[in-house]
């Protein structure tokens, strides 16, 4: 696979980087990269990539003060680690921590826990924040690689105190006595981690006095809003996407299967830094576009379709999402052509939309009336419906919303409602599309079985939006120049 001169030279000056730099000694045994271990990953002072000891206490400080409102009250949050899953025996999943705890201590360890609570006689936000992680075990971190452990948490993530994970539920016992009662935040509904689930669930039998809450709602309000770190780690996740399937697009070459596209996006992505793909590519060629959330990617794509990619990679926790549909062939035939050029205009009025910081639901409402017009320009909708009419008939052509918040998860912050207005600072994605079923018989015949969808990653900012993704070509003239140029 070709790369270019730039993507090289970047890989030449990491590499030279890395020979360069001096190892200091590795002062503690460590589950995950800290500036002593990883100094091409980690600087120091930060507990993660790009994110500092301070934002990462920072956002615990603003967890507290929300939760602190009501006077006179205590707080206990629980935020417990994604435990190893495994496929099959002793043949472990990929690992990913859960993103409320990646979000509040930087933690990557698997089986550990963050507890914040207020300290006796004083009010939230004033709080201790305790990690309890398993112990040193040679026998095990033989075939997983080191732990933490609770003596070297407060210098790995910067927390108050690192604690045993078989003390958790005595600590909580002496909470309860010396806080008087306090209100327990975690969320016991689809818990990350079975294990702490049963641990606490014979503690909440036990006869506490105290009441208990998900804090899911109060993390996603923090979430919301991306801090300036958050914003560069975003823009590099987005742009590594862009990339990617601009990489793919050039190397296309009809007729493919599904699954070599797929495999030169992850690629790709990840000769450019990404970690791996933020979640299953959709690779739909021909009228499989039509299947929104089609992830077989298992069908062979003949001259003359063109296929839809939906794909982004995650760099650092944060995700890219991004959507591009392209002829396999190299050129759109006149239908393809104005299927998309009407997908194009759609998502265009939508992100200039966003200029006014609306909500979700009014962007919905935009899209849905834009692509009323456009598809009764191409004859596939009546000219005589009234608005509500035309809104109606459209969502059946996109059925799916036309945006979602974007963060360290895909799907970002679902408690956050879709009617509450943009900020600065926020991420969305702009995803318009256009799906003709093979079997519709109402639109003109030359539609059938196309399927198109643009998608960009969008940043909200004072004066006005920046479009994250716009390393990815868009327009169909710069398309139809890039298809299959490692072939021409």
């Amino acid at each position: 696979m070709c790369h270019s001169v730039s993507q090289i030279g970047e890989q030449k000056q990491e590499v030279s980087r890395l020979t360069k730099v001096e190892q200091p000694p590795l002062l503690i045994r460590t589950g995950q990269p800290t500036p002593h271990t990883h100094p091409h990953l980690v600087q120091p002072g930060e507990v993660t990539y790009g994110i500092s000891r301070g934002e990462y206490s920072e956002r615990r400080h603003k967890l507290m003060e929300s939760l602190g409102k009501e006077e006179g009250k205590h707080h206990v949050v629980i935020l417990p680690a994604t435990p190893k899953r495994y496929m099959i025996d002793k043949i472990p999943y990929l690992y990913r921590q859960d993103t409320d705890m990646l979000y509040m201590s930087g933690c990557l360890e698997p089986n550990c826990v963050l507890m914040l609570h207020t300290l006796p006689g004083k009010r939230a936000p004033l709080h201790k924040s305790v990690m309890f992680t398993p112990h040193h075990e040679p026998s095990q971190e033989l075939w997983d690689g080191p732990r933490t452990g609770p003596s070297n948490a407060p210098d790995v993530w910067g927390v108050d105190a690192g604690l045993p994970l078989g003390e958790l539920t005595r600590y909580l016992g002496h909470l309860e006595s010396d806080l008087t009662s306090p209100t327990l935040w975690y969320h016991s509904q689809g818990a990350p981690n079975p294990e702490i689930q049963r641990q606490l669930q014979g503690w909440l039998l036990g006869g506490r006095q105290g009441g208990m809450e998900s804090p899911k709602s109060h993390l996603h309000k923090l979430r919301f809003v991306k801090s300036p770190a958050e914003i560069e780690l975003m823009r590099r996740a987005c742009r590594i996407s862009g990339e990617s399937i601009a990489a793919t697009m050039r190397a296309t070459r009809a007729p493919v299967m599904e699954h070599q596209l797929f495999a030169i996006v992850d690629y790709q992505s990840r000769m450019r830094g990404a970690d791996y793909l933020a979640y299953p590519p959709v690779v739909a060629g021909g009228p499989r576009a039509n299947i929104i959330h089609y992830i077989n990617n298992n069908q062979i794509i003949n001259p003359g379709e063109m296929v839809l990619m939906d794909a982004g990679g995650e760099f650092r926790g944060y995700s890219g999402d991004v959507t591009r549909t392209w002829p396999v062939s190299g050129e759109f035939t006149p239908a393809q052509r104005d299927v998309y050029e009407a997908v194009l205009e759609v998502q265009q009025t939508v992100i200039n939309a966003c200029i006014q910081r609306p909500t979700l639901d009014q962007l919905f409402s935009i899209m849905c009336t834009k692509l009323g017009k456009v598809l009764q320009e191409l004859c596939i909708l009546p000219l005589n419906f009234n608005d509500g009419q035309l809104m109606r008939a459209a969502y059946g052509f996109c059925p799916h919303h036309v945006s979602h918040y974007l963060g360290m998860d895909v799907h970002d912050t679902p408690l956050v409602p879709r009617n509450r207005p943009l900020k600065p600072g926020c991420i969305i994605t702009v995803e318009p599309g256009i799906y003709i079923s093979e079997n519709n018989t109402t639109v003109p015949s030359r539609y059938p079985g196309l399927g198109v969808r643009l998608e960009d990653d969008v940043l909200i900012t004072e004066d006005g939006v920046e479009v994250l993704s716009n390393s990815c070509p868009k327009h169909p003239d710069e398309i139809e120049a890039i298809v299959g140029a490692d072939y021409k």
